[in-house]
């Protein structure tokens, strides 16, 4: 028996419908899923149809779980790698598992899907040519500061996650650092409330300010400094928004 395989597969990030015929298929055909919380996978395979043996991995014990993920592909198994929602590894756990068993020489593949990062991106109408993933942003307001700071000389469109309790002290910092830039607050993507508030960061804030109750992850999509250019590699021209075809 050869060798077996990981395969990330991401997940809806709220719509049931956005699973993918590949990501239910891989479900199916799989000999174990490694779940990032078994309660919420568990419910997702019920939904499904689907019956697998699962095994827990999370940011505390990553280093543990890539152990045990390698011994079942050693042994020939195929495994499965879903986090609560979307793609595994970003702003999720996942990452380091991946990083080992490439190290290793296992196969490594994907079922992609949604991304919440990528979707808040193109609704917001900002430029997409060119922009950083930044994450989630610090807790403390310090490390906040310094953070957003690093990003405000920046000429590509930047991308922040944000959780409800932080968000508006959050754009309050963005607000101090970057000026009053154009921004899009996405939440409830693929939901039957999805919103994207889109403005001004200032203006963004008061209408946020005015809601009740701000619940979920929102992401935060903000163009970039006007005052910098890109730095064109020598042979690759830049090509300003709107002169690819995207493919």
């Amino acid at each position: 028996m050869g060798r077996g395989r990981l395969i990330i597969v991401a997940t809806p990030i709220g719509n049931m419908g956005d699973i993918t015929y590949r990501a239910v298929e891989t479900l199916r055909g799989c000999d174990l899923v490694a779940s990032e919380d078994t309660r919420n996978t568990g419910m997702l395979l019920k939904r499904l149809g689907i019956s697998k043996p699962q095994m827990s991995f999370h940011s505390f014990n990553e280093e543990a779980a890539g152990v045990r993920i390698a011994a079942e592909l050693e042994a020939g198994k195929a495994v499965a790698l879903v986090s609560d929602a979307g793609t595994p590894g970003i702003s999720d756990p996942g990452f380091s598992i991946v990083r080992t068993l490439c190290d290793k020489g296992f196969e490594v593949t994907m079922a992609p899907g949604p991304t919440a990062l990528i979707m808040a991106l193109v609704l917001s109408g900002l430029p997409t040519s060119s922009f950083t993933f930044r994450g989630f942003p610090p807790r403390t307001p310090s490390k906040r500061r310094r953070f957003f700071e690093q990003d405000a000389e920046s000429c590509y469109t930047m991308v922040y996650y944000e959780s409800p309790h932080r968000l508006l002290e959050s754009l309050s910092q963005m607000l101090d650092a970057f000026g009053d830039r154009r921004i899009a607050v996405a939440n409830d993507l693929t939901k039957m409330f999805e919103k994207i508030i889109r403005g001004t960061i200032s203006s963004v804030i008061s209408a946020l300010a005015g809601e009740k109750g701000l619940l979920g992850e929102y992401v935060i999509v903000m163009e970039g400094s006007s005052n910098s250019k890109p730095r064109q590699q020598k042979g690759n021209k830049y090509k300003p928004e709107g002169d690819g075809d995207g493919k």
